[in-house]
């Protein structure tokens, strides 16, 4: 035992050399360092006591739990697991160096203590997140304390973010509390339009641990195609999926919740309706109206939004018996108590080319009717299942079909917002909803790349001119300074404003898939992840983003490194000399 205790401290000697050594080296070529410890999103509380003294992560480092015996609580036994990994062998390298004082009087880090007080929280909107960390100058021994499993693995990420180099270094004389403004943090992923591999959504759910996001809202059948193999209904996936090895299992499935309930994210299905049903129809073509036609059919009414028709009948008997099959299969497998159930974009003329619609309406029905016969045919079952239904804000604010809010109870029904900004938040929160929030002129990811449909004559010019701004309808690309400075809950009154869930980014997938999946939500969607953890705006009311930009380059760079292909947002050299990018000259 002496033998591995003096081995042991001369090994702490070597380590304690090299890294003065390579601080030293860091001073002498880079230009610029740093007291600012990189933590993203920013937590509400961090203090690093000058005179910012770091010390060694010790070889033999390890992560305990004082309360509970972890191996017992398997999400957060995985968290830990990943977490001493990557404290271990990240040895992450700041692109500005980090100037502190590494001191031989301090000892080396040896442990993490974990104490939850209720580690058996269910991963649930509202769910408790908080918790506090400490990492004291003169021990040996960092604390992480939370309320829940969830928070603590919040905070786990947080710890792992305060280390960095070769070998590890620690800030010591840490204080963190931290707890999110918002408690629904989202990235939805279309995975209708074009597949995604399994891989790609795991990887997707790893970023958005990383970046303290906990709502994957898959998107994940639509008129293009119906991906998802259900039990009840197999020739749904069995036809409607692009090919055999394009669909999700009951076991991917399960695979997908698994790792986002390890990672603190849940998964939130979407089964969209009675719009954006086309590839039903490959199984049932007798419950689909205007299935497989031209979507915008010249001299008469569009059919659809965009091409891939298909709505389902909600005067058809048949219908009902399908989406209870489909409802029951998808709550079955998602333990989520929140289901996306869609009815965003229900064209009239969709509706109007099957006849037993028509005759409806020449009868002296309306297309309001007709949607409120599918709501009520539908809603009722979801809720039986114990499940609070989202809803796109279609279903109430359309201006061409809608329903009365008199059939979506309030205690039930969440309304999400994606047109007209503020204005429709604004309407659905004051009406006493509570609302997510995924506005188009903020948040929609896919804007901007051009429109994906061929055969247009508006790409036929010789000035240069690109429609709409970038050639999608909600043009133009939304930069990360874009995202970072919407208030989701800007114009609101107090009370109106507590309605507001929190909000997501969305990335809508006619022109991506899994080869572009990283670069086109991160580190843009890490933008949102602050403004919803922690806000945009420093102590004293004023916007931060001049400095987010720094701390973004840096965080970008780290989930580089971790395996993130998130694009950049400046060149390197603008890293290197921080304020010499910016719009105003630094003082």
């Amino acid at each position: 035992m002496r033998i591995q205790s003096t081995l042991s401290s001369l090994l702490l000697l070597l380590l304690y050399l090299s890294t003065n050594v390579i601080a030293t080296h860091h001073k002498s070529v880079t230009k610029t360092v740093t007291t600012t410890i990189n933590v993203w999103p920013k937590p509400r509380i961090l203090t690093w006591a000058p005179p910012h003294q770091s010390t060694l992560l010790h070889p033999s480092f390890t992560i305990t739990t004082a309360t509970i015996n972890h191996q017992t609580n398997t999400h957060l036994a995985a968290a830990i697991n990943r977490y001493i990994n990557l404290i271990k062998t990240e040895h992450h390298h700041p692109l500005v160096p980090i100037a502190t004082n590494l001191t031989k009087n301090l000892p080396p880090l040896s442990t993490l203590t974990i104490t939850v007080t209720n580690p058996y929280a269910p991963l649930h909107h509202g769910v408790d997140e908080s918790y506090t960390l400490s990492i004291p100058s003169n021990a040996s021994m960092a604390t992480l304390t939370a309320p829940t499993a969830w928070g603590a693995m919040r905070g786990l990420e947080t710890f792992l973010q305060l280390v960095w180099g070769t070998p590890t270094c620690v800030p010591v004389g840490v204080y963190v509390w931290d707890a999110p403004l918002f408690a629904h943090r989202g990235v939805i992923l279309d995975t209708a339009r074009n597949y995604y591999p399994v891989k790609d959504i795991m990887r997707t759910i790893e970023a958005m641990s990383m970046n303290k996001v906990n709502v994957f809202h898959w998107h994940i059948t639509d008129s293009q195609s119906f991906p998802l193999v259900l039990p009840s209904e197999p020739g749904l996936a069995d036809k409607g999926a692009y090919n055999s090895d394009m669909v999700y299992s009951p076991e991917d499935v399960r695979k997908i919740v698994e790792f986002g309930l390890d990672h603190g994210v849940r998964v939130l299905p979407e089964i969209d309706s009675p719009g954006h049903t086309g590839s039903w129809a490959l199984a049932y073509p007798e419950i689909v109206t205007c299935a497989d036609m031209f979507w915008f059919p010249p001299g008469s009414e569009i059919l659809a939004a965009e091409p891939g028709t298909g709505h389902l009948n909600p005067l058809n008997p048949k219908t009902y018996q399908v989406m209870k099959n489909v409802i029951r299969d998808a709550t079955t497998l998602f333990p989520e108590p929140f289901y996306h159930a869609g009815a965003d974009e229900v064209v009239p003329g969709c509706w109007k080319t099957d006849p037993t619609i028509q005759n409806y309406l020449t009868n002296g029905g309306t297309l309001n009717q007709i949607l409120e016969t599918f709501i009520n045919n539908t809603l009722p079952y979801i809720m039986s299942l114990n499940r609070t239904v989202v809803y796109w804000e279609d279903v109430l604010l359309s201006e061409t079909v809608h329903v009365s809010s008199s059939i979506l109870p309030k205690e039930n029904v969440i309304l999400q917002t994606w047109n007209n900004g503020h204005e429709n938040t604004k309407r659905i929160v004051s009406s006493g909803y509570r609302a997510i929030v995924s506005s188009a002129d903020f948040y929609y990811l896919d804007c901007g790349h051009g429109d994906f449909v061929g055969n247009n004559s508006a790409y036929d010019n010789q000035t240069g001119s690109d429609a709409n701004n970038g050639g999608s309808w909600c043009g133009p690309f939304k930069t990360w300074q874009t995202i970072y400075n919407y208030d989701i809950t800007f114009g609101l009154l107090e009370e109106e404003a507590k309605l507001v869930l929190g909000g997501e980014v969305a990335l809508w997938s006619e022109q991506a898939d899994g080869t572009v999946v990283d670069s086109r939500i991160w580190p843009r969607a890490s933008a949102m992840a602050e403004t919803l953890w922690s806000g945009n705006r420093d102590e004293t009311g004023k916007k931060r983003y001049a400095e987010a930009t720094d701390r973004l380059n840096e965080w970008r760079s780290r989930m580089v490194s971790r395996g993130i292909g998130a694009e950049p947002i400046q060149p390197l050299w603008c890293v290197r000399n921080p304020g010499m990018c910016n719009t105003l000259q630094p003082l």
